[in-house]
């Protein structure tokens, strides 16, 4: 399975490339960070985003998109460019077909470290390891995007799994 995963953000959008052919079988494709020119419009970085974003998609042709869940309970005005940037790539994963899936910073965390309240240097370290690279990536965004990639591996499939059975239970009633 490959999963695309996004850190998603206006100025710096981290993206990542992994995939898996077993829940300990994880390679790193690529990773990069996407950004956008903070002095022009928002529409216009918007646009930007979907331009490269859509490049990601084509190029990669993942079997499944993540995308970290908006959260911030300190900075309305960070939290809404981070949800616009969100909304970039649901829109782009619907027009393309391919399942979206989002998950929370802490459920990354928990899911790559062992905590959900790891701190950014313990995930980047853990990302180092479980993909078996010889540096963490920078910045700090792309790292985020691999570590989304990897949750998602490990605990995506299994919950939908979990959501297909009880479609299935549902239904013989």
């Amino acid at each position: 399975m490959r999963v695309l995963a996004v850190d998603p953000g206006l100025t710096r959008c981290g993206i990542g490339v992994v995939d898996s052919s077993g829940p300990q079988s994880l390679e790193m494709i690529s990773v990069g960070v996407v950004k956008t020119d903070i002095d022009a419009a928002l529409e216009f970085r918007l646009l930007e985003l979907e331009k490269e974003i859509s490049i990601w998609i084509a190029k990669f042709k993942p079997d499944v998109i993540a995308v970290e869940r908006v959260f911030s309970h300190l900075n309305v005005k960070t939290a809404m460019a981070t949800a616009q940037a969100a909304g970039v790539v649901l829109l782009l994963a619907v027009k393309a077909g391919i399942p979206v899936v989002m998950h929370t910073p802490s459920e990354v965390k928990a899911a790559v470290t062992g905590s959900g309240r790891a701190d950014k240097k313990q995930v980047a370290q853990m990302v180092k390891r479980l993909l078996k690279l010889k540096e963490i990536p920078k910045p700090v965004d792309s790292t985020d995007a691999l570590a989304l990639a990897i949750c998602h591996h490990w605990r995506g499939v299994g919950n939908a799994r979990l959501a297909t059975a009880k479609k299935k239970a549902v239904k013989k009633r």
